[in-house]
């Protein structure tokens, strides 16, 4: 077994980490249920039992700075011979563990991907991004307004549930879709999704992109819709086509500019990726369908708006590059500019797709034992009310949280 006591580390160590932007993968072994309970911000899931599953796919430097900690379940040595065992040399645990976290001063944050969460909050507070209730909402569709309804889930919970009406437009898609959904300027684009992030990021994404449609979130998505007693509709299948509003590519490419986003081609692509000093994560960004049809070696799919909201479970090293790549370039601009305002150093590949493409689907790693998932408030089609609403009441407070914790880094254009 590997002897951590003298590589034990205190919990000023991990923050200063994070403050200074070096590389840290804070990793919680605990099961996702328990993680959801409570976890310092930049903490990662990654469960003792699914090292061996997920540690090549989501640490792929072996000698990155590893810091585990649990609470208190004897989890983190056995955590740390599996990774031992896998080459990782550089492991340590948190002194204390989750109350050595908690005794030093510093916040715990509940749910997952709350990093994400937070940000989105952030992104609604600074810019004042547009929202409607969800009986305006209704009232619009009832009363035949000019609007068109785009559901930024992926298309499986789209599918399980979604607002009559609406239309699936995954939330990377929006900026590559919005012209052919509404190709009237006075067509009114509501933005909707479980909760609230994905709605924001999405909205404000074609704000940001310059449409010259009136765009509005659904406050409070699909949450927002049953809490206001509405019915939705199951089993659909509609998808938005593709369609550019004039400007979109340069307006996309102006977006990821003024976030610090950096462009590169196949050649320093390769550079980048031989800097063994530094965690690269390298993501194709399109759809699952267009990944498999043919994509460059050695990106992961993820598409764009899921990358953004799981961002922690996609790259959890803190401080690591992130290279984006999209034959469009419309979805990779608009994701890596999120991306890079989260504290990432992000780069978007330009070209590359006249070579030799790979046609593997992704890659899709085993699914937790449900009964150590945490089941979201907004998943499925029967849910507590009380549990969407003090869901709700936990977002709201999330831009308070953020700025006791300190260690965030965010900055919104």
């Amino acid at each position: 077994m590997v002897e951590l006591t003298s590589r034990s580390v205190p919990a000023s160590y991990v923050r200063r980490a994070l403050l200074f932007r070096h590389e840290i993968a804070l990793l919680d072994v605990r099961h996702e249920a328990a993680f959801a309970t409570g976890h310092p911000l930049f903490a990662a899931n990654m469960a003792a039992d699914r090292i061996e599953l997920e540690a090549a796919v989501r640490l792929p430097r072996k000698d990155v700075p590893i810091v585990l900690y649990d609470a208190g379940e004897g989890l983190v040595a056995p955590a740390a011979d599996r990774l031992a065992t896998l080459g990782y040399s550089d492991v340590r645990q948190l002194d204390g563990g989750l109350q050595g976290w908690q005794n030093a001063g510093y916040e715990l944050f509940q749910d997952v991907n709350s990093y994400a969460k937070a940000f989105g909050e952030l992104v609604e507070h600074r810019r004042h991004t547009p929202s409607l209730p969800a009986d305006d909402v209704a009232a619009l569709i009832e009363s035949g307004a000019d609007i068109a309804i785009l559901d930024v889930r992926r298309p499986d919970e789209y599918a399980t549930m979604n607002i009559p009406g609406s239309v699936s437009v995954p939330g990377a898609e929006l900026v590559l879709r919005a012209g052919a959904a509404a190709p009237d300027h006075g067509t009114t684009i509501i933005v909707n999704c479980a909760g609230r992030t994905r709605s924001i990021i999405g909205t404000q994404s074609l704000i940001n992109a310059g449409l010259p449609n009136k765009v509005v979130a659904l406050r409070n998505g699909t949450i927002g819709w049953t809490l206001a007693r509405r019915q939705l509709e199951h089993g659909a299948s509609r998808r938005g086509d593709i369609g550019l509003f004039d400007g979109a590519a340069d307006n996309a490419r102006e977006v990821a500019y003024r976030a610090g986003v950096r462009h590169l081609g196949p050649d320093d692509a390769t550079a980048l990726q031989a800097d063994a000093r530094r965690t690269l994560y390298r993501f194709d960004v399109r759809s699952a369908e267009e990944y498999t049809a043919g994509h460059l070696q050695g990106f992961r799919h993820y598409p764009g708006g899921q990358l953004v909201q799981e961002i922690d479970m996609a790259a959890p090293v803190r401080g690591a590059r992130i290279l984006l790549t999209d034959d469009r370039g419309v979805r990779a601009d608009m994701t890596a500019s999120w991306l890079a305002q989260m504290g990432f150093e992000t780069y978007v590949l330009e070209g590359g797709y006249d070579g030799v493409l790979e046609s593997t689907p992704p890659l899709d790693l085993p699914k937790p034992d449900p009964a150590h998932r945490y089941r979201r408030p907004y998943e499925g089609t029967s849910v507590d009310p009380a549990a969407m609403q003090a869901y709700l009441d936990w977002e709201y407070g999330l831009v308070e949280q953020l700025r006791r914790d300190g260690t965030h880094g965010f900055f919104v254009i």
